[in-house]
């Protein structure tokens, strides 16, 4: 017995000191690093590979790079071209699977994926910088739980409050900020840098303090994947797959009777704004239409809008959306936002839009941009788009 005893101790000493070292045995390489020429390399040791490639979205026209081996078994790339600011995101393969950059703790998850990210700034005040914590006064992220009588469910939402909330007894307009398909109420504020990006600009006096409230779009699913009872399965485009009782739009109004019961909200028309992303996009629109005395500034990014009605793509105008639209224009909204990359897949769907509401006479505002359907685009759609209302 004791010589069992005794085996087990040094087993686990040895195994604690195992951990201990590995606490301790960082990576050296750097990477990436960004060069004084305005460029970038990427490292990787990798002593037994055959092939090793870089990807990401600081490709110009190609999906991914080789990188070359050199001494040692560390595989280097270089970008050739001079990185503007931006937040980037880029993973390895090798011999034909991907890889995180052990080098880099940075990273954000898409639906069931993790890339590294990095960001350039040249500039106080360019789009890296906007997409940095800088030395400004900070909001605060936190997770809710709401209860959704519409969805029979308690739900998860990040709501952000702006530098000083905590400390004041004012109260605060609110802008709802909706994810895309395959997201959660975690999408904006790890890939599109919401709360960064809100910081900086109400340091900068560019836009107003506002509370931004990012909720769960999938009605099917209550929080992000392994943050609620369903446990820790395999993220889904669609979410989960149960059916689920009520649509996402018809139980907004759950998201807002509890922001206004528990936060100090300005709790009227003239102080609430709605945007989203694609699926957001959609949600956008068709929320703001189903409650057109709910929210006076709208913005469509990439969004996916039907003028036939739910499930309707043929985008013929059904009496419906018609009367809804009219509605909602009638009661004369401050800011119609509509935003698209040249290149986005949903890009005809928005012309057809946008070809209806000029032959109605109906006002509103466009932005067309470089890309497609990409975080590129949103995040600068958000920056864009929260400069204008609540003014």
């Amino acid at each position: 017995m004791k010589r069992t005893m005794m085996m087990l101790a040094c087993a686990s000493m040895a195994i604690g000191m195992w951990a201990q070292q590995a606490l301790f045995d960082v990576n050296n390489l750097t990477s990436p690093e960004q060069n004084a020429d305005g460029s970038v390399t990427f490292r990787l040791y990798a002593p037994k590979a055959v092939t090793v490639e870089v990807e990401g979205d600081f490709l110009t026209g190609r999906n991914r790079v080789a990188m070359k081996e050199g001494e040692n078994g560390i595989w280097t790339y270089t970008t050739t071209a001079d990185l503007q600011p931006e937040l980037y995101s880029y993973k390895f393969r090798v011999d034909g699977m991907d890889w995180l950059d052990p080098s880099n703790v940075y990273r954000s998850r898409d639906i069931a994926s993790f890339t590294n990210i990095f960001i350039v700034s040249k500039a106080e005040g360019d789009k890296g910088s906007l997409y940095s914590v800088n030395d400004v006064p900070h909001g605060n992220v936190n997770r809710v739980w709401y209860d959704s009588p519409t969805l029979k469910a308690q739900r998860r939402m990040t709501v952000y409050t702006p530098a000083g909330y905590e400390e004041g007894k004012g109260r605060y307009p609110v802008l709802y900020l909706l994810h895309g398909a395959g997201g959660d109420e975690e999408a904006w504020t790890t890939l599109g840098r919401a709360a960064q990006i809100m910081d900086n600009l109400i340091a900068q006096g560019k836009a107003k303090p506002m509370i931004v409230v990012m909720p769960n779009g999938n009605s099917n699913s209550n929080a992000a994947p392994g943050e609620w009872h369903k446990g820790m399965y395999k993220p889904n485009f669609r979410g989960r797959q149960e059916r689920p009782v009520a649509s996402f739009e018809e139980s907004f109004k759950d998201i807002v009777s509890y922001m206004d019961k528990h936060y100090r909200t300005l709790a009227n028309k003239k102080n609430r704004a709605i945007c989203g992303l694609s699926m957001g996009g959609g949600h956008s629109y068709n929320i703001s239409k189903l409650y057109p005395d709910t929210y006076n500034y709208v913005g469509l990014f990439s969004a996916a809008v039907s003028l036939g009605g739910r499930g309707n793509r043929d985008q013929s105008v059904s009496p419906e959306v018609e009367k809804q639209l009219k509605t909602f224009f009638d009661k004369k909204p401050a800011l119609y936002w509509i935003a698209i990359g040249k290149t986005d897949f949903l890009y005809q769907g928005n012309k057809t839009y946008r070809e209806y509401l000029d032959s109605k006479g109906y006002p509103y505002e466009y932005v067309e941009s470089e890309g497609g359907h990409i975080w590129r685009n949103w995040r600068d759609y958000l920056t864009l788009f929260a400069q204008r209302i609540f003014k």
